[in-house]
This record gives C-alpha cells, structure tokens and sequence, in this order.
C-alpha cells in the first residue's frame, strides 16, 4: 500500500524503465509504503527451485530473514527502483522516506536489503556501473534499524 499520492511515469533513472514519483511533499520519517495484501511469502530454498527468470524470482522481495514475498501482479510498489544514494529505506517490508521529499521526486531504495545474500541483480547500477549484490541478513536488519532509529529522533 504506497500511503501518499503517487503517480507511475518514465524514471529518470537511465535504463529504468517507468519509476514511481510523489505527487505531494513527504516529511522525514514518513511511510511510504506498509505491507498490504501480502498472500504468499516463501522460504527462499522454494523460491530457488524456481528459474531465474520466472514470475516468482522477478516478483520476490526479501522480506525478512530467509521468507520472500511474491507479487506476480507487478503492484505499483514494484516501479520503485534502485540507487545506491535511495530517496527511501527498506525496512521489514515498510519504505520511509530518508529526507524531507517534494513533489515530483523519484521513490528510490537500495535493492541489496531486499535480495538474498550474495544474489546479484541481473543489471548493474546505471549511475555507478557497479553490480547489486545482496547484502546478508542480519547486515540489513542491524543498518535499516539503525537508519530507522536515527530517522525518528530527528
């Protein structure tokens, strides 16, 4: 469930494809996005059984520890991309906002918190060039909550 108003349209993330935008200003700390109509969480040895290619892998985002959730009917949530530099962080399935947003900015997020260990994105960062690797568990848990917490005592 994104929480403020949005809109869907081309990134402007070179290589991107269609990116998710603001369509109001969001204060530091705000959510973005909370976990709505989750259905099907996997453990990620299920999901491995599974070509890299398939609806299942695309659709996946880590959700927490080994669990993954599937969204095969690509939800709005999905148009947010990656950047090293993220306008949101990722934490246990909720997004929130790493600065005060405008209107007209670009949701973006560190996709290394929401693949598995060591999986890389079959793409590399279009501004860096470096590839997107997945950063183990317990890295993300321990930097997301210390993220959130420095967040919330501004």
């Amino acid at each position: 469930m994104i929480v403020p108003r949005y809109r869907i349209e081309a990134s402007r993330i070179p290589q991107a494809g269609q990116g998710l935008f603001l369509e109001e200003p969001v204060a530091c700390g705000r959510v973005l996005v909370a976990p709505d109509n989750i259905h099907t969480v996997w453990p990620e040895a299920r999901l491995r059984t599974h070509a890299e290619d398939s609806i299942e892998v695309r659709s996946s985002v880590r959700w927490f520890e080994d669990r993954f959730s599937l969204t095969p009917e690509w939800s709005d949530e999905c148009y947010i991309n990656h950047a090293f530099a993220p306008t949101a962080l990722w934490h246990l399935g909720f997004v929130f906002a790493l600065a005060d947003l405008p209107a007209g900015c670009e949701i973006t997020m560190d996709y290394r918190y929401v693949i598995g260990d060591g999986e890389q994105m079959p793409f590399l960062d279009s501004l860096s060039g470096q590839p997107i690797v997945g950063l183990p568990w317990t890295q993300c848990l321990r930097e997301s909550a210390l993220q959130l917490a420095q967040l919330l005592a501004r």
